[in-house]
């Protein structure tokens, strides 16, 4: 294949038209047109800059049949994937965000009748949109897993690669946001004077637990979309998932039933404590107990698990 089939492959790969490419690469859309028809040469930079931003080595573009080396997506997978990933990140993040709301309008208006009612009914209302978008987020990712239970890997060794730096940036930048929110209480509670709650109309112990929260928020935010953007690459793993002869199949079977009934007793512990105890905020570390059991018990279900090793 020539350098202009495999240029003009590559672009269209990338769904971009010759006068965006000719943009990006600062020339005339005349000859991005003469490049794919073989009529004219690029110069050495311009190759360069081509090469890079496909993703591609020099020697691969003007030698190789690039599109033997792809395989194409025919069920959108990428693109269904990069939704639910979106879907699963916002539903999270509601939650999270719902707390943090809840404690802090309880900081900041700790006088006013019945905030505790308005500011969990706003924290319930979240939860409910959160689970709403879980819901229609599995029904569709199991609507997709019957119609595709298998995915021929097309993703490339480069895009792989170009997501793992991503990766490694999120992780990294979720992890010193927890440091900061850890600096930010501790200074802030060096600061303040210990009397300034009983003296001020604003909680300052709710307050710094709410400026906790949010940075834990934008944390874990950061986590769940960079764990479910991981997880879409691994398409070997996918299809174990949704093959029923599958050791993996097998284990997540019995791994959604435990989660499933660890996170229902949550539930009924939390809100029997909340409605008979009236302890709604300390009721609330039950689901991060709980949580804990599930990855536990995740891990015991796939300890002797190699099938994505083989």
């Amino acid at each position: 294949m020539s350098l202009g089939e495999n240029l003009q492959f590559l672009r269209k790969r990338e769904n971009i038209t010759q006068e965006q490419l000719a943009e990006m690469l600062e020339v005339s859309r005349q000859s991005v047109s003469k490049w794919e028809s073989d009529t004219t040469f690029p110069e050495m930079d311009k190759l360069l800059q081509i090469s890079g931003f496909f993703h591609c080595t020099l020697d691969d573009l003007i030698k190789k049949d690039l599109s033997s080396q792809y395989v194409e997506d025919k069920a959108h997978y990428d693109d269904f994937q990069n939704r639910n990933s979106k879907r699963i990140t916002i539903g999270v993040c509601l939650i999270l965000s719902g707390l943090t709301l809840m404690i802090l309008l309880t900081a900041i208006f700790p006088k006013v009748n019945q905030i505790e009612y308005l500011a969990s009914m706003l924290f319930f209302i979240l939860i409910a949109i959160a689970v709403a978008i879980f819901i229609i987020s599995g029904l569709q990712s199991d609507h997709f897993a019957q119609k595709n239970p298998f995915i021929e890997n097309f993703y490339s060794e480069e895009e792989k690669e170009k997501f793992h730096q991503k990766y490694t940036i999120l992780i990294t930048t979720g992890v010193i946001l927890i440091f900061i929110a850890l600096i930010c209480m501790m200074g802030l509670e060096a600061v303040l004077p210990s009397d300034l709650g009983k003296n001020a109309s604003i909680e300052t112990d709710e307050l710094l637990g709410a400026l906790f929260l949010f940075f834990i928020t934008i944390s874990v935010t950061l986590f769940v979309y960079a764990g479910t953007q991981n997880s879409k690459y691994n398409i070997k793993r996918y299809n174990l998932m949704h093959d029923p002869n599958s050791i993996t199949y097998k284990n997540d079977k019995k791994t959604g039933l435990v989660c499933g009934c660890l996170m229902m007793i949550a539930t009924i512990i939390f809100l029997i404590c909340g409605f008979l105890g009236n302890m709604w905020w300390s009721a609330a570390v039950i689901y991060s107990v709980f949580g804990i059991a599930c990855g536990i018990s995740s891990n015991i279900i796939n300890r002797n698990n190699n099938e994505e090793q083989k």
